[in-house]
C-alpha cells in the first residue's frame, strides 16, 4: 500500500498519526506534515503492531494494506475487528483474502460476528468482531430437512 501511495499522498498524507510499514526493505523514518510519520519495520507484522500500540498510547490501532498483510495479522491472532469494503465489481483474478496461509485446517475457522453494515450504491462496508479461531460445526441448516420440512426435501 505504501509503495503505491507515497507519491500521491505527497507531503501532507491523510493519516495524521504515526504509520508503521511492514517491509523487507530497511529505510529511515519518513516524516510528513500533519503528524504523519512512516516507520519501516523489517521484523514482521507482530513487531509493527507492537510499535503501533505503543505509539497509540491505549487508543485503537488500524491495519491497512493488502490481502497478504491481513492474512498475516489474522494468522497471528492480532485482529480484534475486521472491516470489509465490498464493491460491486467482479474480477477474473486476484489475491484471496482468506486462504490456507492462515494455518486453518479443514474443520477450523475464524469466527466473525457482524457488528455494523453500511450499504451505499457504490460500496458496502461490513464490520465484524473477530472472535478468534473456532471449530466448524457442520449441520443441515438450509437443507430444508429441518423440523416441519421433512417432506419438502432439499431446496435448490
Amino acid at each position: 500500500m505504501f509503495d503505491s501511495g507515497e507519491v500521491p499522498w505527497g507531503e501532507d498524507p491523510p493519516f495524521r498519526a504515526p504509520a508503521f510499514v511492514v517491509t523487507h526493505r530497511p529505510r529511515e523514518v519518513l516524516e510528513r506534515k500533519g503528524g504523519t510519520s512512516f516507520t519501516f519495520v523489517t521484523e514482521g507484522v507482530e513487531r509493527a503492531i507492537e510499535l503501533a500500540r505503543e505509539a497509540a498510547g491505549g487508543k485503537n490501532v488500524a491495519v491497512s494494506g493488502g490481502g497478504v498483510l491481513l492474512r498475516q495479522v489474522l494468522a497471528a491472532g492480532l485482529l480484534d475487528e475486521l472491516t470489509l469494503h465490498i464493491a460491486p465489481v467482479l474480477l477474473g483474478d486476484g489475491q484471496r483474502l482468506f486462504d490456507a496461509s492462515l494455518g486453518l485446517g479443514p474443520t477450523d475457522g475464524i469466527e466473525l460476528t457482524p457488528a455494523t453494515v453500511v450499504d451505499t450504491p457504490d460500496v458496502t462496508h461490513v464490520t465484524y468482531t473477530v472472535n478468534g479461531r473456532a471449530k466448524l460445526l457442520l449441520d443441515d441448516r438450509g437443507s430444508g430437512a429441518g423440523p416441519g420440512n421433512a417432506e419438502e426435501g432439499p431446496r435448490r
